[in-house]
């Protein structure tokens, strides 16, 4: 199964996040909120993500460390990983930091918290296919 990434972005909703399209481009798999309360209730309902992707230029009323503290509430030990423009202070609380909106440097850091290994495991070479293709016969 590929990894999960919930990603809170500032993007309007029902538009296209770019940082979910740069993530999907890698074959993980993307769960997008457009607001702070959006992402704690999505995460409630899928606590199993393998991280959060938070945009640290949040709007609204809930700072980037309040949403942090509230998803810890519901999983201590999720890795969050914040995206601020370069030179822009951490949140508080994240284990990582992207000081850029490099998609490389992104990718990089969700590869190291699921390496590529992980995301490719159970495709099997094969000969332990359990659900081999299907064929046609004339």
């Amino acid at each position: 199964m590929r990894p999960c990434f919930l990603v809170l972005d500032n993007e309007f909703p029902f538009s296209i996040s770019s940082r979910k399209l740069v993530i999907e481009t890698a074959k993980l798999n993307v769960i997008t909120a457009y607001s702070s309360q959006e992402a704690i209730e999505t995460f409630e309902r899928f606590p199993l993500v393998n991280g959060v992707v938070i945009n640290s230029e949040l709007q609204g009323k809930t700072s980037c460390s309040e949403v942090i503290e509230k998803l810890r509430e519901v999983s201590s030990n999720v890795p969050i990983i914040t995206v601020s423009p370069s030179g822009q202070d951490r949140c508080g609380g994240e284990q990582f930091h992207v000081s850029s909106y490099d998609p490389k440097q992104l990718l990089d850091v969700l590869e190291a918290i699921c390496p590529k290994e992980d995301a490719d495991a159970g495709k099997g070479d094969g000969d332990t296919n359990e659900n081999p293709p299907l064929t046609t016969d004339p």
